[in-house]
């Protein structure tokens, strides 16, 4: 019964006036970023959180939210039209999802997708709003040394699920990190790795390394691309609504890909990535019925079960944020920093001592993924002439909104230099084929980690067994050895690197 009355006050405060508005705007914006080859809701949450300082935080969120779950639908729009992954999580619908648009059959194929999210969506958002109680009064439990502890299994977690080379990811979180240790040391209040520079006193911002990492080093990685790469859809997209065999086949592809997504969503490092790949997989290794397209060859299954899952993982990843106060994902620490930005400690207090704020959003995704699907099936003509536009007189536009709002953030131009040789070695990270995002989660969790790390050996008076002694922290800590020995085994090793190999 309190669910129901915590989710009244929800649907109270999402339904304000003000609150529709901006969830509006976000899966706006959202579903056109993702729509945008490149850009991604890292990038644009990162872009747009210094615009997210006169607003309210509860609407201030709420758009964030929006903007993350609606690119996780425009990303298949243009995997499906234009054979291009507009967001990561849409990589493996371009296997099946282009070829049924070549074969003329676009419309079931964004239908299929639009309506496997929003299904995925709700389901996801039930989850959080049924879990995230309970794990609140965990969370309470909680002491420095089970904290530290817990950030020590998301970091594990955020390399083992990293794609790619495991000593990358390795590489990413030490350098994230050590990045996380410049600036005034809190309890002697000494300037460390500061190197003599007075703008590095109070540490590198957040803003700065997100925005030329993701923002600026997409630009310089898309502009090293010939045009010729981009191919455009032009035929028009017709019968838009699946046929009842199409149905028959997409239901149950629907929701095993929701059941997969939910629980990879909340894991640490790229819950909803992997689940789109895993719900791939798990499609190809289901029975073809008699009749059926292969896979690889315009599938509808192909296409529905990876977008609900990455859909699900998307708004079951907000469980650990709002619950423990700990990122599961890049775009989660970009939560974080708008979170803190107005004085917003994320964790379990926040249910308890802004409920409004709690509630709000999970109240508004709902009403988020409803926008959502009204927005991208009759939209689609207009999201096909967006893609038509020279990229050359899309960035510089992109380029300016960023460098106005790293500006606005302190008023400082050292910032805006700052992002721009981070674009830079977010250039060469993409060129050593290296995922940055465990970077800023390394990042996020280190000035906490080194905080709870101290805060434990003060209270133990420097006894190191604290951390294995204390049930909660030694089981966390547990599982932290048992998940890095899994994944070290030869057998899981190379199974890991197929699982991120499209074919």
């Amino acid at each position: 019964m309190e669910l129901f009355d915590n989710l009244a006050l929800g649907f109270g405060v999402a339904f304000t006036f003000q609150n529709l508005i901006y969830c509006f705007i976000g899966c706006l914006l959202g579903t056109l970023i993702g729509v945008l080859p490149g850009i991604g809701p890292v990038a644009t949450i990162a872009m747009l959180l210094p615009a997210t300082y006169a607003l309210p935080p509860v609407a201030a969120l709420i758009m964030l939210a929006g903007i993350y779950y609606g690119a996780q639908y425009g990303g298949s729009t243009t995997a499906i039209l234009v054979n291009l992954p507009g967001e990561s999580s849409s990589v493996v619908t371009v296997i099946d999802g282009y070829q049924m648009a070549r074969k003329g059959r676009a419309g079931p194929a964004l239908a299929a997708a639009g309506l496997g999210s929003f299904f995925a969506g709700c389901v996801g958002t039930l989850i959080l709003a049924a879990f995230a109680p309970p794990l609140t009064e965990v969370a309470f439990k909680f002491g420095p040394a089970e904290y530290f502890s817990l950030m020590v299994l998301g970091l594990i977690g955020a390399v083992v699920l990293a794609s790619g080379s495991l000593l990358k990811a390795v590489a990413m979180i030490v350098l994230g990190l050590l990045m996380g240790l410049v600036g005034t040391d809190v309890n002697s209040g000494v300037a460390r790795f500061s190197f003599d520079i007075p703008e590095l006193t109070d540490g590198i911002g957040f803003v700065t390394i997100a925005m030329g990492v993701f923002g600026y080093g997409e630009i310089i990685a898309n502009l090293s691309r010939p045009d010729e790469d981009r191919e455009v859809f032009t035929a028009k997209v017709e019968g838009l609504f699946p046929t009842a065999q199409d149905f028959k086949r997409m239901v149950p592809a629907v929701l095993r890909g929701t059941a997969l997504g939910a629980a990879l969503g909340i894991l640490p490092g790229g819950g909803a990535l992997l689940a789109a790949f895993a719900a791939y997989t798990v499609e190809k290794k289901t029975k073809l019925q008699p009749g059926e397209v292969p896979f690889g060859q315009g599938n509808i299954r192909g296409v529905a079960s990876p977008e609900a899952a990455n859909n699900a993982g998307s708004q079951t990843s907000f469980i650990p944020l709002l619950t423990l106060g700990i990122p599961p994902n890049a775009v989660m620490a970009l939560m974080v920093g708008a979170m803190t930005i107005h004085n917003i400690q994320p964790g379990p207090q926040v249910m308890t001592s802004n409920p409004e704020l709690f509630w709000g959003l999970i109240a508004s995704m709902w009403i988020g993924n409803a926008m959502l699907v009204i927005l991208n099936l009759p939209l689609i003509g207009i999201w096909i002439k967006l893609l038509t536009v020279p990229y050359r007189w899309l960035f510089p536009s992109i380029v300016l909104f960023c460098a106005v709002g790293v500006y606005s953030t302190n008023n400082n131009t050292w910032d805006i230099w700052m992002v721009g040789g981070f674009g830079l070695v977010g250039y060469i990270f993409h060129k050593l084929g290296t995922e940055p995002a465990p970077l800023l989660l390394g990042f996020i969790l280190g000035p906490m980690m080194e905080e709870n790390l101290r805060r434990a050996l003060l209270l133990s008076r420097g006894d190191w067994s604290v951390f294995v002694t204390r049930p909660l922290s030694a089981g966390l800590l547990a599982a932290a050895a048992l998940l890095l020995i899994i994944v070290l085994l030869p057998a899981v090793k190379n199974k890991r690197e197929e699982a991120f190999v499209e074919d």
